[in-house]
């Protein structure tokens, strides 16, 4: 996720709590969704694309952070 950011990521992880539940529930999801995607796990469609839209959510709450630490540190 967000792989161009990976040294902000990096000192996201380490200083914001916040961030690092935004981020691991994201891969976690992605996880969940790659699983269903590739039949290891059966989910409902209607399920899945429930996961698909917190998923898309978190990428959007995490991009938010990322762009504010950004700003804050004239990067």
């Amino acid at each position: 996720m967000l792989h161009e950011y990976r040294d902000i990521i990096s000192k996201l992880k380490v200083e914001d709590a916040h961030f690092v539940k935004v981020f691991d529930r994201h891969n976690e999801l992605d996880q969940k969704i790659l699983d269903v995607e590739e039949g290891r796990e059966y989910m409902e469609h209607f399920e899945l694309e429930k996961l698909k839209k917190e998923k898309l959510r978190l990428k959007d709450e995490a991009y938010g952070i990322i762009v504010k630490y950004k700003k804050e540190h004239n990067l």
